[in-house]
Parts: C-alpha cells; sequence; structure tokens
C-alpha cells in the first residue's frame, strides 16, 4: 500500500514535470511564432496605374474625357460648367441652389419637367443638375442601349431649359425650409460658424441663403445664368462606361463641335479674412453636449507642403490610431469624437480645422486638453512609429478611392477644372512615400499656431464646467435667423 502510494507519488512528479515542459515549450513555440509574424517582410506597394481617360479639346474650347469600362452595359457623363456660388452677387445668395434644382425640375422647350421624368423613368435612367460653390453640373446615367435617346434628353436640358415659374417656386420653398431649421443641428451650427471665422462671414466659401436673398431670385436671373456661363469653352464634359471611344468621339463632337464660343468666366477675387484669435461663443441651451473648433486658414493643394500635411493630419487627427484620439478620447476620456488638421482646398485655402465633442461638463477641460496636444508638438514631435502608421493608411486606402474608372476619371476632371498636372493622381503615392519626419515636424510648425486661431463652442453655455472667460476673451455669436420679408411663407418660419 505504501509502494503504491509512493509509485502514486511519483507518476504525479513525473506528470507535473512533463506539463510544465510542455507548457514552457509551447510559450516558447509561440513566442517565436509572435517574433516570426512581426519579422514578415511587408513588400513595396506597387506603383499606381490607373486606366487613363483619353482627353479631347474641340475648337470651340469644350474639354472632353473618354473613360471606356466595359464592366457593365451602363453609360454616365457630367458636363461640369464654370462658376458658382463664388460668382453670386451678396444680394442673391442661393441663387446657384435654386439654379441646379430648376434647371432639371423646369423642363425644356419641347418637354416640362414631369414628362421628362417619365420618359427617363420608362428606360430605368436618370439626367440631373446642380449648384456648386464654384461651378455647377449636368450628368446623365442610362443603359448602354438607351443611349442616343437620354443624351438627346441631356444636350436638350444643357442647353434648352425652360426655368419654369412653379418648379423656381417649389425650389425657393426648399430652401426657405432648409433655412428655417438650419439651427437644429449643433454640428451644422459649428460648421457654418466656423466657416465663417476661418474666411471671413461675407466671403462666399462661408454665406449662407436668407429668406430675403432667396426671395430676391427671378426667373430672369436664371436665364441670365444659363445665359452667362454655359458655354462650351466654360465646360469640362467627361463620360464613362461601355462604349468604343472612337464611336464615342465621333458622337460627342458631332453634338457639341458647331456650338458657338462664349463669354470665358473668370475667376472671382476672394479675399481671405479670417477672424481675430478669441474664443467664440454660441448658447445653444437645448443640447448637453459642446461641439468645439479651433480654426484658421489651412493650404491649397498646390502648396509644396501638401504631401506632408497629409502625413501630419493623419498622425495627429486623423483616425483612430491618431495621437489626438489616442490622448483626448481613449486615454482622458474627454471626447465623442477629436480629430482635425491642416486642410488642403483645390483652388483656395482649406480651413485648419481641429474638433471636439464633449459633454457640457468638459467644455473647459477638453479646451485645454487640444492645448496641451498643440504645445506638446515642440516638446515630442511626431515620431517615426507615427509617421509609418499615417504612411500606410493614406497609402493603404488609396487605392479604395480611385478603384472604378469613374472615379479616377472624377478626379481627372477637376485636376482640369484646376488646373493641375493630369499627372498628380499617379504623383501622389511619390509625394506620400517622401515625406520624412523632418518634413512633418516642419510642416506643424509652420501652420499650426495656437495664438492665431478663433476657438468656437456650441454649447449649453451655463453648464459648462468653467466659464470661456477664464481662457480668454469671449465674442458672443448670435445665430438668430433674420425673419423673411413680410407676407412670405410666414408659416415656414415658425421652425425656428
Amino acid at each position: 500500500m505504501k509502494l503504491n502510494r509512493s509509485l502514486s507519488s511519483g507518476f504525479a512528479v513525473i506528470l507535473l514535470v512533463g506539463l510544465c515542459s510542455s507548457a514552457l515549450q509551447l510559450s516558447a513555440q509561440a513566442q517565436s511564432q509572435t517574433q516570426t509574424w512581426q519579422q514578415i517582410p511587408i513588400p513595396k506597394l506597387p506603383e499606381f496605374r490607373p486606366q487613363q481617360p483619353k482627353r479631347i479639346q474641340l475648337p470651340n474650347g469644350m474639354v472632353i474625357f473618354l473613360q471606356e469600362d466595359h464592366e457593365l452595359p451602363i453609360i454616365d457623363g457630367t458636363a461640369r460648367i464654370r462658376g458658382g456660388e463664388t460668382s453670386v452677387p451678396a444680394k442673391a445668395v442661393g441663387l446657384t441652389d435654386v439654379y441646379g434644382e430648376v434647371w432639371r425640375t423646369g423642363g425644356t422647350k419641347t418637354q416640362n419637367g414631369d414628362q421628362l421624368d417619365d420618359y427617363l423613368e420608362q428606360r430605368a435612367a436618370k439626367v440631373e443638375t446642380g449648384g456648386g460653390v464654384d461651378s455647377t453640373t449636368a450628368s446623365f446615367s442610362c443603359l448602354k442601349e438607351d443611349f442616343d435617346d437620354v443624351f438627346r434628353v441631356f444636350v436638350d436640358v444643357l442647353r434648352n431649359p425652360e426655368f419654369r415659374p412653379d418648379k423656381i417656386e417649389i425650389a425657393q420653398k426648399g430652401l426657405y425650409d432648409g433655412i428655417s431649421r438650419r439651427n437644429d443641428d449643433p454640428a451644422q451650427v459649428a460648421g457654418r460658424e466656423a466657416a465663417k471665422l476661418a474666411y471671413g462671414a461675407s466671403s462666399p466659401y462661408a454665406r449662407t441663403p436668407e429668406y430675403a436673398t432667396v426671395a430676391a431670385i427671378t426667373r430672369q436671373d436664371l436665364i441670365d445664368w444659363h445665359s452667362k456661363y454655359v458655354h462650351p469653352n466654360n465646360i469640362i464634359f467627361g463620360i464613362v462606361g461601355d462604349f468604343d471611344s472612337a464611336k464615342m468621339e465621333a458622337r460627342l463632337r458631332e453634338a457639341f463641335g458647331s456650338w458657338p464660343k462664349g463669354q470665358k468666366a473668370a475667376d472671382p477675387e476672394i479675399k481671405i479674412e479670417p477672424a481675430k484669435p478669441a474664443y467664440y461663443e454660441v448658447d445653444k441651451t437645448d443640447v448637453n453636449q459642446s461641439n468645439i473648433q479651433m480654426v484658421a486658414p489651412g493650404i491649397t493643394r498646390k502648396s509644396p507642403d501638401y504631401f506632408a500635411t497629409s502625413v501630419f493630419n493623419e498622425a495627429f487627427g486623423g483616425g483612430f490610431s491618431s495621437r489626438l484620439f489616442g490622448d483626448i478620447r481613449t486615454t482622458k476620456g474627454l471626447a465623442y469624437a477629436v480629430g482635425g488638421g491642416i486642410g488642403a482646398g483645390w483652388d483656395h485655402p482649406g480651413m485648419l480645422r481641429l474638433m471636439v465633442s464633449t459633454k457640457s461638463k468638459t467644455t473647459y477641460e477638453s479646451i485645454q486638453a487640444l492645448d496641451e496636444e498643440i504645445a506638446d508638438l515642440n516638446k515630442r514631435p511626431i515620431d517615426d512609429e507615427e509617421i509609418k502608421r499615417a504612411k500606410d493608411s493614406i497609402l493603404n486606402s488609396f487605392v479604395f478611392r480611385f478603384d472604378s474608372p469613374e472615379k479616377v476619371l472624377q478626379e481627372k476632371m477637376a485636376y482640369e477644372f484646376y488646373g493641375y498636372p493630369l499627372d498628380f493622381l499617379e504623383n501622389f503615392q511619390k509625394g506620400i512615400e517622401k515625406v520624412t519626419k523632418q518634413d512633418v515636424a516642419r510642416v506643424a510648425a509652420k501652420y499650426l499656431h495656437r495664438d492665431q486661431m478663433a476657438v468656437l463652442v456650441v454649447g449649453h453655455v451655463s453648464e459648462f464646467d468653467k466659464p470661456l472667460s477664464s481662457l480668454g476673451p469671449v465674442k458672443k455669436l448670435d445665430i438668430t435667423i433674420p425673419a423673411p420679408p413680410p407676407g412670405l411663407v410666414p408659416e415656414q418660419a415658425e421652425h425656428e
């Protein structure tokens, strides 16, 4: 009996030793596997070579891009016309919104908008128009077999709009409704007021339609706008889909080649007049959180610093792995959302903007946290690991931004419109790869100056942890919507 117990104890010891030995071996194997995984070489991304559209310029100045894509039996086309809201006088803000809608809904001289709707719906096609900041657009989409029918309607809309009065009234009422509701969403209020601080309250990049400016828009205004801007030498037309380029080129030359030139659209001169550095406060008592934005003018994509700022933005405030997200949201738990960077516009400076959404009771603390992050860049510049993550994020997602011939076409049209080299897209990857740690530190020091930034806070002021005045001078912003002119849709004003 004693012998058996002794043998049992011996077996137990041997078993325990064996288990420990196996565990150590598994641990060593796991560690070896981890080390091996970390040592896996990551191949260099192949050079980006998207399918190139064919560029044609007609004698009348129209630029055409042809992009074949035979994946589906569909053809899409877009005409981008120079001249947008930046060219509209202050007394008629909202004109391109009304124009962009009624251009299509008003129909043509031969068919009204409702008739066009029926005609296109029978072919599962669409023809659409719209207004924008610096341009207006007309586009179509259809099955290949219906191209001739739909393209004929598109050309008719492009050249012969009727701007029927009943559709103008509908478009104006839609804008009135938008005006009446524009203070409902605090994030939209913050975005709108931040743009005014960055560009100037009267800047076309920041101003908004009012009841009076929309009501002042007449049918003759729309006719005059169309007559002034819609000419072939102001148009960039891109078409993508299931077609033969040679045959499509002949078709487009036939459709547009005899269209005479018109007045060339002039680029408006727009001064950037940022607000003085201070704290700007919008008291919104129906919310329990604050939208904080620190803003200043940014740069354009033509800047030699564009690639370096792109890497800085991604590392500092671009996503879940950025420094702002990690420090302010994850570590300090202050923010619902946080991020931002040095914005780059196409033909005018973008907005340098850092944003935090936080509880009302942590407003002051969140502003201080942003201040600390900006100041900390001098002592703790973006390091090699952060730069590598930022580059990987930009480059690995880059292909998905241009993963179809249509997306490439739209980008090439933008380069043509804004006067960029047509190989700008292909050089983007190389530009990002060349950015160094020194480049990132240089652009951060060059553009990010806390003492030159306006700070906007939209929130419930009485619930802040400390008043903004404890940080510096405060200016209260009035976002009251101006009343509509007497007798104008008074029911819309009830939403204010």
